[in-house]
């Protein structure tokens, strides 16, 4: 099955946000690119927190905002979470040098990576909003570009069928 349509989730809970970026997790492989948008306070750190401890990484995940990547060993591959916040151009983006990092050393989560998202070649994007009348609830829309993902489709969507809205 290919992505024709996205993927729209409901997390009730943060501990929802972290299951659903677990069963995203399972299915990454080296060299996948995650790009996780949403506004301020949708809760990106948050699903890369779900994402990070699923891998194994044991050390706390937190926002890169000032350091733009943070990177963390596990036993199977090197997690590259960036923060493009705080990026003026695209050269900047260029230089960081994400898509290499994702192809020889991991997988790469890229919060606010929506901005640039057309520099990006195959990724999944992942795109969580809060829920006007519950504080703790998130809406996660997942969309795939290029055949990697396209691949995992059905299998991702077995995966995340209890959150489907």
């Amino acid at each position: 099955m290919s992505p024709s349509a996205p993927l729209v989730l409901r997390a009730k809970s943060l501990d929802d946000t972290h299951e659903v970026a677990a069963a995203v997790a399972a299915l990454a492989r080296q060299g996948d690119i995650i790009l996780i948008a949403g506004e301020m306070g949708a809760g990106k750190t948050a699903f890369a927190q779900g994402f990070g401890r699923a891998l194994g990484v044991t050390e706390p995940i937190t926002s890169p905002t000032f350091t733009l990547v943070h990177s963390y060993e596990t036993a199977g591959v090197t997690l590259h979470h960036a923060d493009l916040y705080r990026l003026d151009q695209l050269a900047e983006v260029a230089d960081l040098g994400l898509a290499e990092l994702a192809e020889h050393h991991g997988i790469v989560l890229v919060e606010w990576g929506d901005v640039v998202e057309s520099t990006f070649g195959e990724h999944l994007i992942v795109e969580l909003s809060a829920v006007d009348d519950d504080e703790e609830a998130r809406t996660l829309t997942i969309g795939a570009v290029g055949p990697g993902w396209s691949r995992r489709w059905s299998t991702l969507c077995d995966a995340v069928r209890g959150w489907a809205r």
